[in-house]
């Protein structure tokens, strides 16, 4: 992979985080491709090859229904979160230019009048493909490291 293609590839990872910490739901379904795979997995699970995952949605449509969903019908204490996420670790590209990588998270949530807490610690497993407008997720795993959640998961991780 040529420098400025991971540079490409670090920048959807950075602008990902960006969108979904500022709020900016509309924005979210734009970074993957309309055939696609978000899931959320506990670690115990997809390590023993257990296919049950928390959130698991398999095209842009149905992002598109958890963002009306958290704007219109969810009600929940509002919070903020506020990813951090490692450089990018690319596994290989395949020979039709997709893009297999991962990257460590975490994520810290902050109610209003609450300190900031860790909300949810793990790694995606990404698959990446270029498309007319840039570099899309065509799969995000999010595996996270603990088998609790606090109370609910309502924001994208």
């Amino acid at each position: 992979m040529r420098s400025d293609e991971y540079h490409e590839l670090a920048r959807l990872y950075a602008d990902y985080a960006r969108a979904v910490d500022s709020g900016h739901w509309d924005e979210w379904p734009g970074f993957f491709t309309e055939k696609c795979s978000y899931r959320l997995q506990p670690r115990e699970n997809h390590e023993r090859g257990l296919p049950l995952a928390t959130l698991s949605f398999e095209s842009r449509g149905m992002l598109e229904d958890r963002v009306y969903g958290i704007r219109e019908t969810l009600f929940h204490d509002p919070y903020y979160q506020r990813h951090v996420v490692g450089l990018p670790l690319v596994h290989g590209v395949d020979g039709d230019g997709t893009i297999r990588s991962e990257a460590n998270y975490a994520v810290f949530r902050t109610k209003l009048s609450e300190p900031s807490t860790v909300f949810n610690v793990g790694r995606y497993i990404d698959t990446v493909v270029r498309t007319d407008a840039g570099l899309k997720f065509s799969a995000r795993l999010a595996v996270y490291d603990t088998e609790l959640v606090p109370n609910s998961i309502i924001y994208p991780i």
